[in-house]
């Protein structure tokens, strides 16, 4: 399972990327909102969510490791509190980014606001991805 989140976050970084920067061409180039390409963020975003929920209930590395102790210790913190946390706070922006844009009828707004909700979203995935320990680079 692991290994399954770490490849589907491949996936979502380039989903995010992809989106942001057709969205961003389509903003600067006073173009229609595109809502199947912010579809494809969102559905990635989602299905990773999934999938980490999964390992934070199973793994002992997850909510099961939950301890004063633990805290103390930052790699330990990282994996049962910070990445979690963090990376559904991403999820958050990401998903009202794309629902707030789907309900907006000036397409400039629209994709404003998917760029806004993508942009951070994906900087909060930046600051939480364990670099040093993530499988798909060791």
């Amino acid at each position: 399972m692991k290994h399954l989140h770490s490849t589907l976050a491949i996936i979502l970084l380039i989903a995010l990327v992809v989106s942001i920067i057709i969205t961003l061409a389509n903003y600067l180039g006073n173009k229609g909102y595109n809502r199947k390409i912010a579809l494809l963020g969102f559905i990635s975003a989602h299905i990773q969510l999934l999938i980490g929920l999964v390992i934070y209930f199973v793994s002992p590395l997850g909510l099961q490791s939950f301890s004063g102790e633990n805290m103390k210790n930052s790699v330990s913190r990282l994996y049962f509190l910070e990445h979690p946390l963090v990376m559904i706070l991403a999820i958050v922006f990401i998903s009202v980014g794309y629902i707030k844009a789907k309900k907006i009828e000036v397409p400039r707004k629209a994709n404003s606001t998917v760029l806004v909700g993508y942009t951070l979203g994906l900087i909060l995935i930046l600051s939480r991805i364990p670099w040093s320990t993530w499988s798909i680079l060791n």
